[in-house]
């Protein structure tokens, strides 16, 4: 997480675009995703030529002529004002709403059009990236705004940050500053809890993932992270291939949160995903029994038309609660055997009305629940003081639930104030350690941090998951002085006072 120097730098940044007239946050960050991307595309060809140099074939991004090298962050990003906006609006990004198969089209100078890439090079790639990128805009107001930008971020990259992911903690602090939470209650959620729920999870290269409310991809790249973490040096050609693209897929509704995403997952080298504009939960979306794994945090106070709804979400529970709808979603989207880890609000847990119980009894009786991990109210602030809980499950179709595990998080790093700050305090290191040996957490009590609840105390009690209803509370007794001691000394601090007004009043 990015502090002090840097947060300043990326604030005047922020600000320089703001001042231009670009008011709303999220064109900023989707035009600071351009440029970002424009310089993450040269970096990755330097990184190439360094392959090359080795004797190490690579497949090159940029075209080898003059035209083409001339789009390269790095020969236009110290260009007179003017020079550089007529680069970058009329070359480097209709170029990048041209790439197909990780390659940029080569620019024809003397007839002034990109030369077509052909459709073979990855028609995948098409689908993923440039679909969404057709409808983007450059809208970089001025050519000084552009290159105080340009400067700005240069600088950051080559004397802040350096060697720090690029999507990682510069992104995460520009995604901060979208304040409010989307129309369907949708926000984003902090790359840490991200990583927690991933870590829960423990992808595979063999594994295929899915995330139907995607945002910006985040939990995809944290999947993908992980995965490059503990198997890269064992990898066969065959899972970097599914790694490349099958192994991730994401819906959304919004087209530029799907813009974002294209290029997030391409940065980290993920060309070809299933990145598509879809409604999860409604009828246009009839995937089943398509995913191992599923991992999200849907929207949570979204109401839709009953009409669009899938018939076979409402038959597990009837509602229009997007909250809910989604838990059905995961259920239905899995395969046997698919383990799920999403975020929903702390309402799904206990609420009463016969949807919240349905579908909190299909996951009880139908599969099988294995984890409520209770988050504190401050997790989403700035924007959100909602709080939140983590459901892990397992799609089963045959039960299976026995003993599930609650665990209370207090604290996750950061302070839970609007300022979000580091602290000291942080749980999650306990619950992943926790979760991974879950047979040393059946002999803990009720009063602390976590415990097991058994099936059937649950069913007791109405399938309320809510830690409230099973953490036992150790109410210390204190012991106070008596009502005789209490009042005499009130009648002294009486006459203390008494007396000094008495004497302040002789002063006058």
């Amino acid at each position: 997480m990015i502090t002090g120097a840097v947060k300043n730098k990326v604030d005047k940044i922020w600000l320089d675009i703001f001042s231009a007239g670009l008011a709303n946050p999220l064109t900023v960050i989707e035009q600071l995703t351009y440029l970002l991307f424009i310089r993450a595309l040269d970096a990755k060809e330097l990184e190439n030529e360094r392959y090359e140099a080795l004797g190490i074939p690579v497949k090159k991004i940029f075209p080898q002529t003059p035209a083409g090298q001339a789009m390269r962050w790095s020969r236009f990003k110290n260009s007179e004002a003017r020079q550089m906006f007529d680069m970058v609006s009329q070359r480097v990004f209709p170029a990048i709403k041209g790439m197909k198969g990780g390659k940029l089209p080569d620019f024809d100078e003397e007839r002034g059009v990109f030369l077509p890439l052909p459709d073979s090079d990855d028609t995948s790639m098409q689908t993923a990236f440039a679909r969404f990128m057709k409808d983007a805009v450059f809208l970089m107001p001025t050519p000084q705004v552009l290159q105080k930008v340009v400067t700005g971020l240069d600088e950051l990259y080559e004397h802040d940050i350096a060697g720090l992911d690029m999507q990682g903690d510069l992104y995460e602090y520009m995604l901060g500053k979208l304040s409010t939470a989307g129309r369907n209650g949708q926000f984003r959620t902090p790359r840490h809890i991200r990583d927690m729920m991933v870590a829960l999870l423990r992808p595979t290269p063999d594994d295929i993932i899915c995330d139907p409310a995607c945002g910006t991809a985040g939990f995809l790249i944290s999947a993908a992270e992980y995965i490059r973490a503990h198997y890269e040096n064992s990898m066969t050609a065959t899972q970097w291939e599914h790694f490349a693209g099958p192994a991730f897929t994401g819906y959304d509704t919004d087209p530029t949160m799907l813009r974002i995403s294209a290029m997030n997952l391409m940065l980290h080298a993920i060309h070809h995903p299933d990145v598509r504009y879809r409604d999860s939960v409604s009828k246009e979306n009839t995937v089943q029994a398509a995913f191992t794994m599923c991992l999200a945090n849907p929207p949570f106070k979204g109401s839709i038309d009953a009409e669009s709804i899938s018939d076979s979400l409402k038959a597990v529970t009837n509602t229009k609660k997007t909250e809910l709808l989604f838990l059905a979603l995961f259920l239905r989207m899995l395969k046997k055997g698919g383990q799920c880890a999403c975020i929903v609000p702390d309402g799904v847990l206990f609420g009463s009305s016969r949807a919240h119980q349905a579908i909190r009894r299909e996951l009880v009786e139908q599969h099988q629940l294995r984890a409520v991990i209770s988050m504190p109210s401050g997790v989403f602030k700035p924007y959100a003081g909602v709080s939140t809980a983590v459901l892990v499950f397992t799609k089963t179709g045959s039960g299976g639930t026995g003993n599930v595990w609650f665990y209370d998080m207090q604290a996750d790093g950061f302070s839970l104030d609007d300022k979000r700050t580091p602290v000291a305090q942080n749980d999650i290191p306990d619950i992943l350690a926790r979760f991974a040996d879950l047979e040393k957490e059946k002999d803990r009590a009720r009063t602390e941090q976590s415990f097991f609840v058994p099936k059937e105390e649950i069913v007791a009690n109405g399938y309320d998951l809510s830690l409230n209803k099973y953490k036992q509370v150790e109410y210390t007794p204190v012991d106070y002085p008596p009502t005789q001691q209490l009042m005499t000394e009130l009648h002294e601090l009486e006459r203390q006072i008494a007396a000094g007004l008495a004497e302040l009043e002789g002063m006058l």
